[in-house]
């Protein structure tokens, strides 16, 4: 009788469970993922063109409804389709079939600048849409794949890469050029190495770069011969196909990379002759198309120099400047060439990043931006830093973006190229991505704060708004019930406050005990907590409160971006133990509030937050339970440019890498850990979980896993999402 009333009170309690879960759980992960849930966020895609219109892309449109449409500032109004819709997908589909991705108008790569033509990749073959015909023109096709298609400023040809060649394409005569001849699979000609496509470019093959008068180029070529291998197997083939990278382990030999410069007439190769270097970071023609600049950096990333090269000679015009850190420089694409003959740059010499103008000689005219704040574009990988989005040159004045408000927020500002009349153009609170017309009279603001929905409005370039291209729709979420997090700061032992937010239900008790979930990344200027639309993660966040958890994101101060002096506290012992003191101060004033189960605290991250989570729960107590995705366990196991900006080599700090490696501490395991990597990551290399798992084994540590089957680092196809997602639900709700 015991044990059947026991089993009626289970089974009573499950269903009032499950009814809970059913009412409230308005959010699946498999809706997470729909079109639905990803177009609730989104506003239009767009480009300025050259006689200063845009062409715009309704994303929240159903895809077979959405087409380019041209808008004009003068009016503020869209001048309709700049392109006939199913005339082009009719085109398309004569040469494709008809297949899902021809069943509608993608977004292309990019358009040309004067918006006639659009370029497409589409079965690794090159294809131009002509927008005034609607018709698609098949530029390629061949056994192996183009990439890195880009136009040429007057829109007359489209540079490209076949097989580690480049090659030109003529719109008018539509005849192609072949401009390079030794391309082999260690030999690059305008593409760029794994290395150099993540952290020099973030994530972009940027090789080469049109002269302004677009009859000449200038690109890198990059030997990979000495570059170590990784090796991944694809499972699908009956005999399983062996993948192979080249991939710079940390301390061994980088991609040697050259400087190449050649006329399109007449395509013989300068090779430019510049000072001992470890990485080439930029290229940058100046507008008057005689010279050109080039940025080297030396392998500690302790020195960058900036060079002036002649285009006729290909002569090395010398030095220009040198920018240096005790700590290590960071790259950045804030270098602008003046009529006056001068030029502004970003430096961090005085701790900040901020702007300064230099007489075309390198010698300094002023400080622009100055104050306890920093540059910060608002927009793209975190390690991309540009901050400018116009010159007016007309009124002496620039325009960018920054933290000067807060370290959460972006705004727009302008300033004299004196450095006198700072001014703030955006107020709304929250985070603005920038972006001006050609001839800077207006700019198109995405905006959005951590309670509203983002939006895309017209701007005059004095902050007027002329005209909301997409509204923000939050009709779209009533029924779903949706929390947003608060903003707070939490208190460090020695009274540094870090940025946080926190998520409560709608119902929240103070006087009840809550389990967490912390959710960290942890790279120097690389924040979580922003005033700012959180996007997809919030629905998972609001899947995740309406289970009983409080979900927490706070940042480290070498994580906020706030300076490069608090990210210089990273030297030689990143992701390490510097950081961990104060996460620990964060959780542990989180747990003394009386509305925190201190018992009950999980952590998870992605990619460096996984490699938090690994921190936290072997060098702390804290956690009862963790989930770290594609972690680095061990600084040895990751690229040069990236492992040795913070570490130097491992051979040069031999005790750094021992004292940040995990794989060390793996047998202090605390608390239940589930071990997410994609089997295909070529960024954090699977060896990192198969050395961590390798040593709980040794120690006869239970864990759990999930490998997913030929994935990259970003686990990004939906199937994978929506299973690992899901997979994350049941790890809490079993072990927190």
């Amino acid at each position: 009788m015991r044990y059947l009333i026991l089993s009626l009170l289970t089974l009573l309690l499950f269903i009032c469970a499950c009814g809970d879960s059913a009412d409230d759980n308005r959010i699946t992960v498999e809706w997470i993922y729909s079109d639905t849930a990803k177009a609730i966020a989104a506003v239009h895609k767009y480009q300025w063109l050259e006689d200063n219109t845009a062409i715009l892309f309704d994303i929240r449109l159903e895809k077979k409804e959405r087409t380019f449409l041209k808008l004009d500032p003068q009016t503020q109004s869209e001048l309709g389709p700049a392109v006939d819709r199913e005339k082009a997908v009719a085109s398309l589909q004569e040469y494709l079939g008809k297949e899902d991705s021809t069943e509608y108008l993608e977004w292309p790569l990019s358009f040309d600048p004067y918006g006639n033509y659009a370029v497409y990749l589409y079965k690794k073959d090159i294809f131009l849409l002509d927008l005034a015909a609607s018709e698609f023109r098949r530029v390629t096709q061949t056994e192996t794949a183009e990439k890195a298609p880009r136009f040429s400023p007057d829109g007359s040809r489209l540079a490209f890469v076949r097989e580690n060649d480049l090659y030109i394409h003529d719109l008018a005569a539509n005849r192609e050029k072949r401009l390079t001849s030794d391309g082999s699979d260690t030999i690059l000609n305008g593409t760029v190495s794994w290395v150099y496509w993540e952290e020099i470019f973030g994530r972009r093959d940027i090789g080469y770069w049109w002269s302004e008068d677009s009859r000449a180029l200038v690109f890198l070529q990059t030997d990979e011969s000495a570059v170590t291998k990784m090796h991944y197997v694809d499972f699908k083939p009956v005999v399983p196909r062996l993948i192979t990278q080249r991939y710079p382990k940390a301390g061994t030999d980088n991609p040697v990379v050259k400087v190449g410069l050649m006329e399109i007439d007449s395509p013989q190769i300068k090779w430019i002759k510049l000072e001992p270097y470890e990485y080439i970071c930029r290229v940058k023609w100046h507008q008057d198309n005689q010279w050109f600049s080039v940025q080297t950096m030396n392998r500690a990333q302790t020195e960058l120099n900036l060079f002036y090269i002649d285009r006729n000679t290909g002569k090395n015009l010398g030095k220009v400047l040198t920018e240096t850190d005790t700590g290590w420089v960071n790259i950045n694409d804030d270098l602008y060439f003046l009529e006056s003959g001068n030029f502004l740059w970003q430096s961090e010499r005085d701790g900040y990043a901020h702007l300064y103008q230099f007489n075309e000689d390198g010698s300094l005219v002023g400080q622009v931006t100055k104050g306890s704040w920093a540059l910060r574009s608002s927009g793209g990988p975190f390690w991309l830093r540009q901050s400018v989005v116009n010159i007016d040159e007309e009124h002496s004045q620039v325009y960018f973006t920054s933290l000067e408000k807060s370290s959460i927020e972006r705004h727009l500002y302008r300033i004299g190229l004196d450095g006198s009349g700072l001014q703030r153009i955006t107020r709304e609170e929250g985070v603005h991505k920038v972006s001006f017309s050609p001839d800077g009279k207006y700019y198109f603001d995405t905006y959005s704060n951590i309670n509203t929905l983002p939006a895309l409005a017209l701007y005059s370039r004095d902050g007027e708004r002329l005209t909301v291209i997409a509204e923000p729709r939050p009709e779209l979420l009533e029924e779903l019930q949706l929390q947003t997090p608060e903003l707070f700061t939490i208190p460090t032992t020695d009274g540094f406050p870090m940025p946080a937010q926190i998520l409560k239900p709608k119902d929240f008790n103070p006087g009840k005990k809550y389990p967490l979930i912390f959710n960290i990344y942890g790279g120097p200027s690389a924040p979580t907590v922003f005033d700012r639309w959180q996007g997809l993660s919030l629905f998972f966040d609001n899947m995740l409160l309406n289970r009983g958890y409080l979900v927490v994101k706070f940042d480290h101060r070498s994580a906020t971006a706030i300076s490069k002096k608090l990210e210089n506290r990273l030297l030689k012992m990143a992701s390490g133990p510097r950081e961990i003191v104060d996460i620990v101060d964060g959780i542990r004033w989180l747990k003394s509030q009386p509305y925190m189960d201190p018992n009950r605290v999980g952590i998870w991250g992605w990619s460096g937050g996984g490699s938090f989570t690994l921190n936290s729960m072997t060098n702390t107590r804290e956690f009862k339970a963790g989930i770290s995705v594609a972690p680095v366990t061990d600084w040895h196991y990751y690229d040069t440019k990236w492992a040795e900006f913070t570490m130097k080599r491992p051979q040069d700090n031999p005790e750094g890498y021992e004292k940040t490696s995990f794989v060390k501490t793996a047998k202090n395991l605390h608390g239940r850990l589930l071990l997410v990597h994609g089997t295909y990551d070529d960024n954090v290399h699977p060896q990192n979980s198969w050395h961590f798992i390798d040593e709980l084994v040794k120690e006869n540590i239970m864990f759990d896993m999930m490998f997913y089957p030929m994935r990259k680092h970003g686990i990004a196809d939906d199937p994978a999402k929506i299973h690992l997602y899901n997979k994350m639900l049941e790890f809490w709700q079993e072990y927190l």
